[in-house]
């Protein structure tokens, strides 16, 4: 059987027409982009290209994007970028239980060097009250970083409405869009946002890049040192092969949102609709908010069997799925996302993410639906 890829929050195949656009700035347009020589210019003006193809997808000014390494170093970035840059003696930053790592262990180590974090819990269906946020803030409150859209069990939060709170209280705002960039109409400037963190690996882009969206109102100090690429915010040689490859993916994945969107939609129902007729409604539990959520990614748990054991079955059977959760020393955590929900600890302890692609088929997921269901009558059973 030809393996069935259902992880595509984790990352995405690269789209054929990304990887064309990528292949001649490995080939005959290799300048370095900082050259004066006309080698290096033919690459800068693709550069610039690139960059303002991408600032009118979405919605800002080419100034106001910075190319990173991915989504991690964007965050990073952004929270130690902003707070550094800050002349006031503020040492309060608000997040959410329920962020990446990429926010939660910069935020750890702002602890260390003296800074409060203040970590809004969420409720069952991994939602945020906005009650919550303005609670929060203090006098000394420096900057609030919160995501769009959850990696693990797909809420939505309400970026409008904290964004507004923010604004309100001139606190600056940073949002983790990792999830978000090609599963919701975003437009920079009509958020009421600072700073968004995106990457391309989640839109069919290549690995190793991203971008830090930063408001021209908002001043952020440099955290890597050496050159003065990215206009001094970001120093080192731009992997123009893999913006390339970005801006292809936010040009032909972007005007598809709402198309994709509606597949991933159907695929998830088909999938619910299988496991309900295998197992009956009752057997399993569907995590994460039923009507402020991301079609694309399926949090089920099936109480009485181990995640582990679950992930390693359907492994066997080539379907490919995801704890959502890290992998520290060979055994798999249970999920901070999921344990910040307070779900029960069989529900907790049984999580499998499924997560939806342009390349699947609801032929595809009835298989992988049809597997699951097997394997969970033959885990219980013995």
């Amino acid at each position: 059987m030809n393996p069935i890829y259902l992880d595509h929050a984790a990352t995405t195949p690269v789209h054929p027409d990304v990887l064309e656009a990528m292949l001649p700035f490995y080939t005959a347009f290799f300048g370095n982009p900082s050259s004066t020589h006309s080698f290096g210019r033919a690459t800068r003006t693709a550069l610039n290209r690139f960059r303002d193809a991408m600032a009118k997808s979405l919605g800002c000014l080419p100034a106001e994007l910075i190319f990173t390494s991915g989504g991690t170093e964007s965050n990073n970035m952004a929270i130690f970028g902003v707070l550094h840059a800050s002349k006031d003696d503020k040492k309060h930053i608000i997040t959410t239980q329920i962020e990446h790592h990429a926010v939660l262990h910069p935020c750890e180590r702002l602890e260390g060097l003296g800074y409060e974090v203040t970590y809004l819990p969420v409720g069952p269906t991994g939602l945020i009250q906005i009650e919550d946020v303005a609670a929060a803030v203090r006098p000394d409150t420096a900057l609030i970083s919160i995501m769009y859209v959850n990696n693990e069990v797909g809420t939505i939060q309400p970026i409008e409405q904290i964004g507004e709170l923010a604004r309100a209280k001139q606190i600056p705002f940073h949002v983790d869009a990792v999830q978000a960039l090609g599963k919701l109409p975003l437009n920079l400037h009509e958020l009421p946002v600072d700073m968004v963190s995106l990457s391309a690996h989640k839109l069919y882009g290549p690995k190793g890049v991203g971008a830090l969206y930063v408001s021209k109102h908002t001043k952020l100090t440099p955290h890597v040192y050496g050159g003065s690429q990215e206009r001094k915010r970001r120093a080192g040689t731009e992997n123009v092969a893999a913006i390339a490859g970005f801006a292809k993916a936010v040009e032909v994945l972007l005007p598809q949102v709402e198309t994709l969107q509606e597949k991933a939609s159907e695929l998830r129902q088909t999938m619910i609709h299988v496991l309900e007729q295998q197992l009956g409604s009752e057997r399993f539990t569907i995590n994460g908010h039923k009507e402020q959520s991301v079609p694309h990614i399926l949090n089920i748990s099936f109480p009485g069997i181990s995640t582990e054991t679950l992930l390693m079955n359907l492994d066997l059977e080539n379907v490919a799925a995801a704890s959502g959760s890290a992998c520290t020393s060979g055994s798999l955590e249970v999920s901070h996302v999921l344990q910040a929900m307070k779900l029960p600890e069989n529900v907790t302890a049984s999580a499998v993410r499924f997560s939806f692609g342009m390349g699947n088929s609801k032929e595809q997921i009835e298989t992988a639906a049809q597997k699951i269901a097997t394997i969970v009558h033959r885990l219980r059973n013995n």
